[in-house]
């Protein structure tokens, strides 16, 4: 795990690996909580917009699910913007089959919690990894970091399309990405330019 202290001195940025990620999904103390991790992590939804979510917002789209997430940042000042995040086969899976066991009707919240409640199971995972592994740095990691966690795995590991990943992801801007992306490390300099045509 790399980890920055933020400006204000106060909260970290965590950048998981993916053996950190899973490690993280598998503490979870409850289907609820892995769900919340999964949203974050393999949806991109922020923690203000899991509470949103509906079985009415899955739907399909030439064979892909896409999950509407009403009101998102609208990181150009105008008010909550929905979006159509991606929506994994097996997020979806799991979400639909969690809606259908809690008797959770189509038009009714998915998860009856609030934004900060999202950041505490999340916190509480982290906090529970640290206990287990002994590893004093897993109680910075926010809720945050998951959504950190799946840009740096679409752009960095998966090396998706940026616009696409803006589009689904909910950044408005190339600025507004920069955060979420890990400085590279020489290693990493090294095997890009390795692999590279201008050697």
């Amino acid at each position: 795990m790399r980890i920055e202290r933020c400006e204000n001195h106060h909260s970290y940025r965590c950048w998981l690996t993916p053996d950190e990620y899973q490690h993280l999904k598998r503490a979870a103390g409850s289907y609820r909580d892995s769900l919340i991790i999964q949203l974050g992590g393999e949806v991109g939804l922020r923690s203000f917009e899991i509470p949103q979510i509906r079985p009415e917002h899955v739907r399909q789209v030439d064979g892909h699910a896409r999950l509407r997430v009403p009101e998102g940042k609208d990181t150009e000042g105008g008010g909550g913007k929905p979006r159509d995040a991606y929506l994994p086969e097996s997020v979806e899976s799991d979400l639909l089959r969690y809606a259908n066991v809690e008797g959770i009707e189509r038009d009714e919240p998915i998860f009856d919690v609030t934004k900060r409640t999202v950041q505490r199971r999340v916190k509480a995972t982290a906090e529970v990894v640290a206990d287990e592994s002994d590893d004093p740095d897993w109680r910075k990691v926010s809720s945050h970091d998951l959504r950190r966690y799946y840009a740096q795995t679409l752009l960095v590991r998966e090396r998706m399309n940026p616009r696409v990943m803006m589009q689904v992801g909910g950044w408005g801007s190339f600025d507004a990405i920069g955060p979420y992306l890990n400085a590279p490390t020489e290693e990493v300099v090294n095997e890009e330019f390795a692999g590279a045509s201008v050697n």
